[in-house]
């Protein structure tokens, strides 16, 4: 069988392309082309421009960590389509994807620096991962003193970070007399624009103070809300889009039907018509950020940690058993969703329902290992801020305490059965050891600052969080959790 190219679309039989690519100009710069961006960002392009727009939108991948290699390679052998499987509960829908138009390649920093200059770039977007932006949980802030970070200050002609390639990219605009582009996120994080900003701008500062402040006055970076279940792909992947449609494609991407973008309108160099693809503009993204940050995001955690210490592959498969979901559906009605402010138009119950109802489908074959993923870099976002509101407002944390027990107990590095559970966290080593040594001093998991900074110190907390841990030692996953429903 053919792969996947231009060449073989028209005999493929599934809907692809209504644009012609070799017509396509690039205008945006795109840094961390994994699944979600495709499934995401790609998607709502690649629908504009079957409507005949956005013609001078197409994007150019650029790879920074080693990794990035493989996906350049494998999109670059199909002339850089892939396949993008949308599913629901009821049926599955493939075609074929072409704004992405070429990959620069992991290291080749001075081709990275000189398509930035180019003023027909007009937006470099990021998703490189929740934990990609150099952030010490202790202030919550940007970390300039970061070793890669502070390299690039030193060598700033030679950038190897995101930050320091999108600063060098800049003052080659500026030197050109070129406006600068607009710096989009599309990571989930909170406030991801003013989190790009202070990381952009911090970067500059360390060689050039007054191009810094040049960033700081004149670069929008805008704030946005993305969402979509993506899960990661693998050779099951592969052979469904092989067997089940007939595309030999390497890197397809597999995603639930549902689809939110919502994003700040501050682009002064010009975007494309994004909201005729669905986006929805609005002056502040904060109440959509929060509302997904904390009831999706956070409502993964709580499924993703029992499910995990129960051998449980799927996370349908977590959905389906009445302990794990009846977990999540008291911890989201009692802490997580009353600590959410009004969303415009939005009810917040039925928005929940919707989540859960997505985290169901069996369709997307989403994993709980994904969902147990980075819990270093993703408690202190999505888990800790909605412990904190409680505590300061007075309120139980009883749900979110047996969460961090769950987590904390997960990072052993043991299931309930014994089953050895591999690293899958990026400090993974330090976390096994840490929550090995708070089976007997449960204050020692607490103590990790730059996770947990004061909230750790709460007594409120720390109590319950120590009553979990000791019960999930003591009686297993399935006990503990009947015991805080109740059953």
């Amino acid at each position: 069988m053919d792969g996947l190219s231009n060449a073989s679309l028209g005999r493929l039989g599934q809907p692809g392309p209504l644009y012609d690519r070799a017509g396509l100009r690039a205008g945006i710069l795109h840094f961390g082309v994994g699944n979600f961006f495709r499934a995401h960002q790609a998607a709502y392009l690649d629908r504009l421009m079957n409507m005949g727009l956005a013609q001078d939108f197409a994007i150019i991948g650029a790879g920074v960590m080693p990794g990035d290699e493989a996906m350049r390679q494998a999109l670059a052998a199909q002339d850089h389509l892939y396949t993008l499987v949308e599913q629901s509960a009821e049926r599955s829908q493939a075609r074929v994807l072409g704004p992405v138009v070429d990959f620069i390649a992991p290291g080749d920093a001075a081709r990275l620096i000189a398509t930035m200059a180019d003023p027909a770039i007009r937006i470099v977007s990021l998703t490189i991962t929740e934990g990609g932006y150099f952030i010490d949980a202790t202030t919550g802030h940007f970390d300039p003193a970061h070793p890669a970070i502070a390299a690039d200050g030193q060598t700033p002609e030679a950038p190897a970070t995101v930050f320091g390639l999108i600063v060098a990219g800049l003052k080659a605009r500026r030197a050109a007399g070129h406006p600068p582009f607009t710096v989009m996120c599309c990571d989930n994080i909170p406030h991801n624009g003013a989190v790009t900003r202070e990381a952009v701008v911090g970067t500059a500062r360390l060689s050039d103070p007054d191009l810094a402040a040049w960033i700081e006055a004149g670069v929008a970076f805008p704030n946005a809300m993305v969402d979509r279940i993506t899960p990661a792909t693998s050779d099951r992947e592969r052979r469904l889009v092989r067997e089940e449609f007939g595309i030999p494609d390497q890197v397809p991407v597999f995603c639930e039907d549902f689809t939110q973008w919502v994003l700040e309108d501050s682009f002064p160099a010009g975007r494309p018509p994004l909201e005729q693809a669905g986006v929805e503009f609005v002056a502040d993204v904060t109440p959509w950020e929060l509302m997904k940050i904390r009831i999706l995001n956070g409502g993964h955690a709580v499924i993703a940690y029992p499910a995990g210490l129960m051998d449980i592959h799927f996370v349908h498969e977590a959905m389906e058993n009445p302990l794990v979901r009846g977990f999540l559906e008291k911890v989201e009605a009692d802490e997580i969703i009353p600590a959410v402010p009004p969303v415009p138009g939005t009810d917040l119950a039925a928005y929940f329902a919707r989540v859960a109802e997505r985290c169901a489908n069996s369709k997307i074959g989403d994993t709980v290992r994904r969902l147990c993923l980075d819990g270093s870099n993703r408690q202190p976002k999505f888990i800790i801020p909605t412990i904190a509101d409680r505590l300061a407002r007075g309120l139980p944390v009883t749900g979110l305490a047996l969460e961090s027990a769950l987590w904390c107990r997960y990072c052993a590095g043991v299931s309930d059965s014994g089953a050895v559970i591999e690293p899958n966290d990026p400090n993974w080593d330090r976390l096994t050891r840490v929550a090995q040594a708070a089976r007997q001093d449960p204050a020692a998991w607490l103590a990790m600052s730059e996770i947990y900074g004061e909230t750790g110190r709460d007594p409120v907390f720390a109590g319950a969080f120590a009553d979990w841990l000791a019960r999930l030692w003591r009686e297993g996953t399935p006990a503990t959790l009947a015991a805080y429903l109740g059953r």
